[in-house]
């Protein structure tokens, strides 16, 4: 194998599927990339079996086609120590690679590709749906927080796909929050539904760009595989079923706040400084036209309140909260006015943008009270 290619830009695409390179496997050979070189583009291939990447570059000078695998950090950390030059690089022997730049050159040691595990695809039965990567950024942003980090539920530690033939709803969940971005820019011929857990979903939001154009997604009862650009990612699914999220969701609380987001994010932040820090309750004292937001902690002796004038119509309530919670359901929403809708104090809250700004907001969510004394 032998082929020249830009330092900077096999830098970039090997930091690009750097992400699937395991930090602990039985298998060393996973700490390599596997590199197929065929004509003038060299494919490269990262994987801990679980979750793979892969992605594609055009190179020069190309002589020996064929596969290798090479170690992933000494590979990395010296295009990292070089500046942007063409880097020649070329099998010595069975064992060892050179790689030769204008002033000097490394010799690396190199795996057999036979040895590199076999990466399992989707099936041909696979469903097909294609959604812009804006929009799947947007909606993994807007969703992964949410998650859980459950052994007994696994498919809580997830994001629901729920395609449908109008709109694709994300949802994610740890039981004391639900959230859902629905879109309809996300759709399918069928219905269909996956779930991805959160750790693919985080790469897959770190390797998408703005610019990618839509990402094609093909997936089977275990597998899903994400296209976009010249990269691919493939990852086992989590198995399992969802909850009937819908059934949960308020349909009828009767006690309405209308207030600016920006304006409660900020109170709940300076509130939320005086609470416990191992609980971070914080609590709602809900009246005609006001809120007041408190908190305190008695074993260090602190606490805060503040009062806000806002839109509340309803019987007058009393109900506490985690403040964090409600200060990450807040902060990923993007909307200037938030809409809170309450049974009662022992009820889920239902967390919506103001009808004014429901066609752009794509965000609404669910969060479980609890118990103040």
């Amino acid at each position: 194998m032998k082929f020249t290619v830009s330092s900077t830009e096999l830098l970039k695409a090997l930091v690009g599927v750097s992400k699937a390179i395991p930090t602990k496997t039985a298998l060393p050979i996973l700490e390599n990339y596997l590199f197929v070189l065929n004509g003038g583009l060299l494919e490269i291939t990262a994987s801990d079996q679980d979750l793979t990447l892969r992605t594609s570059i055009e190179v020069d000078n190309t002589e020996e086609e064929g596969s290798i695998t090479v170690p992933s950090r000494h590979i990395t950390e010296l295009l990292k120590a070089l500046p942007d030059q063409p880097v020649t690089i070329r099998t010595v022997n069975d064992s060892s690679i050179e790689c030769a730049w204008a002033s000097g050159n490394s010799m690396l040691p190199y795996l057999p590709a036979d040895d590199y595990p076999e990466i399992k695809s989707v099936g041909e039965d696979a469903e097909q749906v294609s959604v812009p990567a804006e929009i799947l950024i947007e909606g993994i942003s807007g969703t992964v927080y949410a998650t859980a980090d459950d052994e007994i539920r696994p498919a809580m530690n997830g994001i629901f796909f729920d395609i449908d033939t109008a709109s694709t709803t994300l949802v994610a969940s740890d039981s004391h929050k639900l959230i859902c971005y629905t879109t309809e820019e996300f759709k399918s011929a069928v219905k269909a539904s996956f779930i991805l857990h959160k750790k693919p979903a985080s790469v897959l939001r770190g390797a998408l760009s703005k610019d990618d154009g839509d990402v094609q997604i093909s997936f089977d009862s275990s597998t899903v595989l994400f296209q976009f650009g010249s990269t691919s990612m493939i990852c086992r699914l989590v198995v399992g079923k969802y909850p009937k999220y819908r059934d949960v969701i308020p349909q009828n609380n009767a006690n309405v706040l209308k207030i600016d987001r920006l304006q409660l994010l900020n109170t709940l932040r300076r509130v939320s400084v005086c609470a416990n820090k191992a609980s971070n309750h914080i609590k709602f004292d809900l009246k005609q036209g006001q809120i007041e937001i408190s908190a305190q902690d008695l074993g260090f002796a602190i606490a805060a309140y503040e009062k806000v004038m806002c839109d509340y119509s309803g019987d007058d309530l009393t109900i506490g909260f985690k403040s964090t919670f409600l200060i990450e359901i807040l902060s990923n929403m993007s909307c200037e006015t938030v809409v809170m809708k309450f049974a009662d104090s022992r009820r889920a809250a239902l967390i919506l943008p103001s009808e004014e700004e429901a066609a752009s907001e794509k965000i609404c969510g669910i969060i479980m009270p609890i118990m103040i004394s």
